[in-house]
C-alpha cells in the first residue's frame, strides 16, 4: 500500500477560516496548523474554523493531548469549531483534541458543519 502524502491547507474560505489536512498529523503540522490559524483570526477577525480532516490518517492519540495543550495557548481568543470527520475513531480523537467550548465534531457532512458554524 501506498503512503498517502500529507497536506496541509489552512486559509481563509469566505466568513470562515478553512483547514483541510491529509494523511498522518505530526507534531510540526499541529503547532503550524495553529499558528496559522491564530494568524488569520487575529488578521481577519473571523472566530469559525472549520477542520475538514475526511483526508486524515488517525494520528497518535498524543496528538490530540497535544492540540488540548495548545488550545491552553489561545488566552482569551474564543473560537468557535467545527471538525469534520470521516469516521468513529477520528471523531473520538477529535473529542479528545477540542473538548472545551462550542467545539462540534460532524460525520462526513462539510455543510452540515458549515451550517453549524454560522448560526448566532
Amino acid at each position: 500500500m501506498a503512503m498517502q502524502e500529507q497536506m496541509l491547507d489552512v486559509r481563509v474560505s469566505g466568513d470562515l477560516l478553512l483547514v483541510e489536512t491529509q494523511g498522518e498529523m505530526n507534531e510540526t503540522m499541529l503547532r503550524d496548523c495553529q499558528l496559522r490559524v491564530l494568524e488569520l483570526a487575529h488578521e481577519t477577525g473571523l472566530r469559525r474554523v472549520l477542520y475538514d480532516a475526511r483526508g486524515m490518517i488517525p494520528p497518535a492519540a498524543e496528538m490530540a493531548l497535544m492540540q488540548q495543550a495548545l488550545d491552553d495557548e489561545l488566552g482569551g481568543l474564543m473560537l468557535r469549531r467545527a471538525i469534520v470527520v470521516p469516521d468513529t475513531r477520528i471523531a473520538y480523537l477529535a473529542r479528545i483534541a477540542f473538548f472545551e467550548g462550542e467545539d462540534r465534531v460532524f460525520y462526513d457532512d462539510v455543510e452540515a458543519a458549515s451550517a453549524w458554524l454560522r448560526e448566532n
